[in-house]
């Protein structure tokens, strides 16, 4: 892990094209900033972590489920 002192309106480089700005700092939280293309996803680490395990869930759909989905959508037409 590399571990970078910034202060406040410092920033780095994430390749070419992601920056990483300290926008401001109060106690112990710190408020960054990030810009990056919009093709390039931007999470919190716990909302990173959630959307993976809901995709894992969904991979381990069985016939039977999408069965019951597909039943469940005829039902609203």
């Amino acid at each position: 892990m590399l571990v970078l002192a910034r202060r406040i309106n410092e920033s780095i480089m994430i390749g070419d094209d992601i920056e990483v700005v300290v926008v401001d700092i109060k106690g112990d939280q710190i408020k960054l900033g990030i810009r990056a293309p919009r093709s390039v996803s931007v999470h919190r680490a716990e909302i990173f972590k959630e959307i993976q395990d809901q995709n894992k869930k969904a991979m381990q759909s069985t016939p039977q489920s999408l069965d019951k989905l597909k039943n469940l959508l005829e039902k609203k037409k």
